[in-house]
């Protein structure tokens, strides 16, 4: 066996990135790829991806544009729309109860671990906590 095959895939015959036509393919599917990324996450995926974010939005504007939406889509009598109206109202409290309910056991769970930590790792861990609640939602009260 010769020792220039050891070299044989650097000279060799095959499509590389090189080729012209190859590198534009690909910048192209990439192109493609990324238009398709921000079209689906600019009309309608961002809120499912993204759900802490979706739930950021004011509660009440929101409530109410279901409600404008159910009572044109569904063509509503105004005794339905106040009936609908209450309904989300309760369910509106119920969602604010439960975050409130998680909330507790965040900080119950923060408490604890804060307990177990050496005064040098607290600081970190608060600094790792101040950088990761965007991410799980938290919000200051």
């Amino acid at each position: 066996m010769p020792c220039w095959s050891i070299w044989s895939p650097i000279v060799s015959n095959k499509p590389s990135i090189g080729n012209p036509r190859i590198a534009s393919t690909l910048l192209l599917v990439f192109l493609a790829g990324a238009a398709a990324g921000m079209l689906g996450m600019r009309y309608g995926l961002h809120a499912r991806l993204h759900p802490v974010a979706a739930a950021s939005a004011p509660r009440e504007s929101s409530r109410n544009a279901v409600l404008q939406d159910f009572r044109t889509k569904l063509d509503l009598s105004p005794e339905q729309t106040d009936q609908i109206a209450v309904v989300l109202e309760d369910f509106s409290h119920y969602y604010e109860s439960l975050q409130d309910q998680l909330d507790d056991l965040r900080s119950t769970g923060h408490s604890r671990i804060v307990q177990i930590l050496q005064p040098g790792q607290r600081e970190k861990f608060e600094k790792m906590m101040t950088e990761l609640a965007p991410q799980l939602g938290e919000t200051k009260k």
